[in-house]
């Protein structure tokens, strides 16, 4: 079987041309050459461009390495951290791991628990009362280490830690994912002699599953992070400049939803039939949205999980104003076999499938979905993975960041950089009564 991930967008031609793609050739081979010769916006945030092919073995190694030493100690790990600090990592635990493995009592790896992506208060009480009784460990992942919702999420839980083995334990069950000299977690960590990995300056969190951020929570689970790399090493070398349009799928990729943006299409739905890609779309929405959403420009981004949302999103989809467009990931062979049993009595009628494997039944779901909603009206394009596994899924992140980077150059965006995500900050601390922030905070009392 094939091992390359492929795209079709032959289900988007009579929507767009496909002289209106070629017209765009050059277009996106002088921006995908911009972010290899540095020359466009965000340009000192390109750290993750040739980071798969200059990972080493060494740094694989000592991921592993530190992996190992937690599995030892853990049966738990929280992974503290919010935007691209935890998605990338949950992305690939969720579409790689079995789904109810967190439920196994001789289970091999640590469950991995989340915190720190959001401020719910009987969410932090549940999580500590879970902990209770448990063995855990901690990642922290925060450039600065002032982030509210990490910050916060880590100061209860190292608390609770402590509490639970004693500081000097404490400091072998945490791990500090940070900057390489300042901030409040470097320093934190140096001081407390927690082991640290670096988030390079020039990656920004949307690009940085495949760094420590991502690898160790990664590895922890119990997946291979060799493999991981080695996919997106192989999609780094087919999206390179040098690689003709017509082979390459991420300049393909970006000129296809920019052309149907311009016609009007101003949503992209994600959508997938395999409940394993929840997060991976999650993952995706974060670095469109966050990437392309400036100066009133940009393709709204959001997701569905086929075939549930057929049952509620989709009558939208099919008759609701004509804005949207759909990306579709499928996956060619699932990793398991399960047939449709034979019943006597047929009272749900069924009985026509019997023999029929589970994933014909949906691959006929997904094929009839595509087109409906293509003659509803909605084009759609096509990313498909050979299966589910490391290195299929290692070549789909590089695809989509290397697509999102092209894509967000073609709408004349810088796609690296965040200004927006700030305004809501700046109130919430003014609310808080945050020190430095007294002139904002009497400011927006007199709006209230």
């Amino acid at each position: 079987m094939d091992k390359v991930i492929k795209l079709d967008i032959s289900k988007t031609l009579g929507f767009i041309s496909q002289a209106d793609i070629n017209s765009k050739a050059a277009l996106a081979k002088k921006c995908n050459e911009a972010l290899h010769d540095g020359s466009g916006k965000g340009n000192d945030f390109l750290g993750w461009l040739n980071l798969p092919s200059s990972i080493t073995d060494a740094q694989l190694k000592d991921i592993e390495d530190t992996a190992a030493a937690l599995k030892a100690k853990c049966e738990v790990i929280v992974l503290v951290g919010i935007g691209g600090s935890y998605l990338g990592s949950r992305a690939v635990i969720d579409s790689l791991s079995n789904a109810f493995d967190w439920l196994q009592k001789d289970r091999k790896n640590p469950v991995i628990l989340y915190a720190g992506n959001n401020i719910g208060e009987d969410y932090l009480v549940e999580l500590l009362a879970y902990l209770k009784d448990k063995s855990f460990g901690i990642i922290n992942i925060s450039k600065s280490g002032t982030t509210t919702e990490p910050a916060l999420a880590f100061r209860i839980l190292k608390a609770e830690l402590e509490k639970a083995v004693g500081k000097e334990e404490a400091k072998n069950r945490i791990v500090a994912i940070t900057d390489a000299a300042r901030g409040a977690l470097y320093t934190l960590a140096t001081k407390e002699g927690y082991k640290k990995y670096v988030i390079p300056d020039n990656v920004g969190g949307r690009y940085s599953v495949l760094t420590p951020v991502g690898l160790l929570p990664i590895a922890l689970a119990g997946i291979d992070i060799r493999q991981l790399v080695a996919g997106a090493v192989y999609m780094e070398k087919e999206t390179a400049p040098s690689v003709s349009f017509e082979k390459n799928i991420a300049e393909i990729y970006a000129v296809t939803r920019n052309e149907l943006y311009k016609k009007g299409k101003k949503i992209e739905i994600l959508a997938n039939f395999n409940p394993k890609l929840h997060y991976i779309a999650e993952w995706w929405k974060q670095l469109y949205g966050e990437s392309e959403g400036k100066e009133n420009k940009g393709i709204f981004n959001a997701a569905v999980d086929f075939t549930a949302d057929l049952h509620s999103m989709g009558q939208w989809i099919q008759e609701g104003e004509r804005s949207i467009f759909e990306t579709v990931v499928s996956v060619a062979q699932p990793n398991e076999t399960l047939t449709v049993p034979t019943d006597e009595e047929n009272l749900d009628g069924l009985n026509f499938l019997a023999g029929k494997r589970i994933d014909f039944v949906n691959k006929m779901a997904e094929l009839g979905t595509q087109i409906a909603h293509v003659d509803g009206g909605v084009p759609n394009i096509k990313v498909e993975l050979p299966k589910l596994d490391e290195y299929s899924i290692g070549q789909l992140l590089y695809f989509f960041e290397k697509a999102c980077g092209i894509s967000g150059y073609i709408l004349g965006v810088n796609p690296f950089d965040q200004p927006g995500v700030e305004a809501y900050k700046k109130n919430m601390f003014a609310l808080l009564d945050k020190p430095g922030f007294e002139k904002e905070s009497e400011a927006i009392k007199k709006r209230l």
